[in-house]
């Protein structure tokens, strides 16, 4: 193959699809080229939440930093515009920050009233004073010597789907998506500047992509594809681990996730309601790059030991699943800083032979990263880009402020087209939160004995797992059962239990070739 396109992007993860994406809304032909999954790295491994960043904005005051206060304004303001465009995946969260004195109390109630104050239209709610009767309502079995908190609301989203969704809907706007594609060369012209990209498939097939522009969003990887142009640049990325835990039990009962604002290594630490469980972290650990994805004991224990800290009267602490990720950390020029001290901001950078690199950022911002790339982008093509089109998610309304309410008139629907079984409205629920207005549609092309849920945990059936692999580019069982549907990330024994369904349905898929597992590794 040896096609020609005006931007080639390096990296599937969010800053990549989101690339991708803002690409096609301003007329480019794009091709998005990944080595293993779509938001199969960093961009699946997040701590789900939508957020300004509640410790950046402690920080900007503390070190009197206006680059951490910028980086909360523009976070907050993204996480309103991804609430009101993708509210089947993303939703308003609640957290409670526990205080043991008034005036803890009243510091953390200032605080949080300019969080507030800086989403300007975009908020989503006040912060409010929570008694502690409150606090252990919302918290049962919290500790008991808090005298109360406060509340504050931040966004939850499903990160993999997000990244996935992004990268259809520009696929179907005539992007051209690559997976299980790892680039080998960037290929010059006689001028010295990138031309070409070259690529190696899992199936052993080699491929040219032509580009006027390309793109390098490869996440911790970015030093990678920066030395392929200049080996003897230095590098930029610092990778820190962040480790995440799935409890089994329910500590969230009402919904109202548990925000723990200073541990003793100096960061905050999560504890959110996630399908019915639990989800905590996160640890922060400077690592190698191949380290990145691989938890240690030492993170798992250090984790468990706040949840006990916390909830003391928990008799038996159960870990149903559990993941690392790096965060593409931009390493500060001429500074000695801790990882949890860097700032996440996002820099663009173009050197002498073309190649674009966006580096650092994180998952909220994704949007402003890939806007300023495409500003990079403009330069390198010698000319402005069009106004962007209305493309809106796939599975948003066309006007994204009548999604809530289609969804709501769809249920009906949904409830008539699924098998009558005490799973049909959390099935319904699933359906819309996955594939939101598409959902109907999906399910009526399923024969019946397709639709019914094969999981408690999350309750996906046999037509959903044939179509990520048919129309979503999932490749691997991994693919399937960790990004696709979650339920991996959430109870890794029962995901196992249908791999051997999963690698039924890659054998019939005439695009598997022979990349089936033989069980789920949350490492890739």
């Amino acid at each position: 193959m040896n096609q020609s396109f005006d931007l080639v992007v390096i990296g599937g993860g969010a800053s990549g699809a989101s690339v991708a994406y803002e690409a096609v809304r301003r007329g480019l032909k794009v091709a998005l080229l990944e080595a293993s999954d779509l938001g199969g790295g960093t961009s699946c491994r997040s701590t789900k939440l939508l957020h300004g960043g509640v410790r950046y904005l402690e920080l900007a005051f503390k070190t009197a930093d206006p680059a951490q206060l910028r980086l909360v304004r523009e976070a907050l303001l993204e996480r309103g515009h991804w609430l009101r465009q993708a509210p089947f995946l993303a939703h308003r969260l609640e957290l409670a920050l526990p205080t043991s004195n008034r005036l803890s109390q009243a510091y953390y109630r200032v605080g949080l009233g300019l969080y507030d104050a800086l989403a300007g239209r975009t908020g989503i709610g006040s912060s409010r004073w929570l008694s502690s009767q409150q606090l252990r309502e919302a918290l049962p079995g919290l500790q008991p010597e808090l005298n109360g908190g406060v509340a504050y609301s931040d966004g939850q989203f499903d990160d993999a789907r997000l990244n996935l969704l992004l990268a259809l809907t520009a696929e179907q706007a005539g992007a051209e998506i690559r997976t299980g594609c790892r680039v080998t060369q960037l290929e010059r012209d006689g001028q010295g500047r990138i031309c070409a990209v070259l690529s190696l498939g899992d199936d052993g097939r080699e491929e040219r992509w032509q580009a006027q522009v390309v793109v390098n969003a490869t996440g911790i990887q970015a030093d990678a594809i920066r030395h392929m142009a200049d080996p003897d640049l230095p590098p930029r990325m610092l990778t820190s681990r962040g480790v995440h835990l799935v409890l089994e039990a329910d500590l969230c009962p009402q919904g109202i996730g548990l925000l723990l604002p200073a541990t003793d290594d100096g960061r905050v630490l999560f504890m959110l309601p996630f399908f019915g469980r639990t989800l905590v972290g996160t640890t922060d650990t400077p690592c190698p790059l191949e380290q990145a994805q691989t938890p240690s004991p030492e993170e798992h224990a250090y984790l468990l030991s706040y949840v006990q800290r916390w909830f003391p009267f928990l008799s038996e602490l159960r870990v149903s699943s559990s993941w690392a990720g790096g965060r593409p950390l931009l390493r500060p020029a001429g500074a000695n800083r801790s990882s949890s001290r860097v700032v996440r901001e996002h820099e663009v950078e173009t050197l002498s032979c073309g190649l674009v690199s966006v580096m650092g950022g994180k998952w909220t911002t994704c949007r402003p990263m890939a806007l300023d790339t495409l500003a990079a982008v403009e330069k390198q093509l010698g000319q402005s880009l069009p106004e962007p089109t209305a493309l809106p998610l796939l599975g948003a309304d066309g006007s994204p402020e009548r999604t809530p309410q289609r969804l709501c008139e769809q249920q009906q629907q949904l409830e008539e087209l699924l098998p009558d079984t005490p799973l049909r409205q959390r099935q319904i629920a699933h359906l819309q939160a996955n594939h939101g207005l598409k959902a109907p549609k999906l399910l009526a092309g399923w024969p019946a004995a397709e639709r019914r849920p094969l999981s408690e945990v999350i309750p996906i059936c046999r037509g959903e797992l044939r179509h990520a692999i048919e129309r979503e580019h999932a490749r691997t069982v991994t693919d399937v059962l960790a990004r696709r549907c979650r339920l991996a990330m959430v109870d890794q024994a029962d995901a196992e239990r249908l791999v051997p369904e999963v690698q039924s349905l890659l054998a019939d898929s005439r695009t598997n070739g022979n990349l089936a597992e033989p069980s789920i590794d949350l490492r890739l």
